[in-house]
């Protein structure tokens, strides 16, 4: 019992840390946050961050995978996949990521894209957790977009995974400029256009599109 004990405290820590360097680090960057930072917002020693991590760099790769992890379930579980139409389903998708955009800005932007960014070129191991995170959330709409393709009679010399990594490119982008800008709505706004493209790019009927006025993001 013991022994059990101990490993799910060993298992709590960790994942302390990881939560804590998710938000630290959307929050102040990757470079400018310190392990000392990471420490303090989860409450444990810089003797307990070691004991799981052997650097701020490895704490960071293990946090893009763990934002994989919980995004994943989050958007897995999410309401917008119950419509019976793969471009509703795809309208619903960015309808979500624009309902998300609430509280300060590191609250509602991508870890992964966050360090991907500033450490690119510098730290590959970080890079390549990112794009993979950043990838495999795209791989996810892949299904929907192939389904649209075929449901709508769309032709063109693009494919399904390039569609499904624009809308992130788009979304990731509105993250950016909503942190130059200190204005979320400007990634709502977007974020909409982004909608309107996924419509028109599949020549929904007008009569069948969504006709919501405009909400703003506040």
């Amino acid at each position: 019992m013991a022994a059990l004990e101990k490993h799910e405290l060993k298992h709590e820590s960790k994942t302390k840390l990881l939560q804590a360097a998710m938000n630290v680090i959307r929050a102040k960057g990757y470079t400018a946050t310190r392990i000392e930072d990471i420490c303090e917002a989860a409450g444990l020693t810089k003797g307990s961050f070691f004991h799981h991590f052997g650097s701020k760099e490895e704490l960071a790769v293990a946090a893009a995978d763990y934002w994989s992890e919980v995004t994943s379930a989050f958007f897995a579980e999410a309401a917008y996949h119950n419509s019976t139409d793969p471009l509703e389903r795809l309208l619903a998708y960015v309808d979500l990521r624009k309902a998300m955009l609430r509280g300060e800005l590191a609250e509602f932007t991508c870890l992964a894209g966050t360090m991907a960014q500033e450490v690119y070129a510098t730290h590959p191991a970080i890079r390549d957790a990112c794009n993979q995170s950043i990838s495999s959330h795209a791989a996810t709409l892949i299904p929907d977009i192939e389904a649209a393709i075929q449901k709508y009679g769309v032709q063109g010399d693009w494919t399904a995974e390039s569609l499904a990594l624009m809308t992130q490119v788009a979304i990731q982008g509105a993250f950016v400029l909503a942190k130059a800008k200190q204005n979320v709505q400007v990634a709502a706004d977007s974020l909409d256009h982004l909608r309107r493209y996924l419509e028109m790019l599949f020549v929904k009927p007008q009569s069948a599109r969504s006709m919501q006025p405009k909400q703003e993001i506040v």
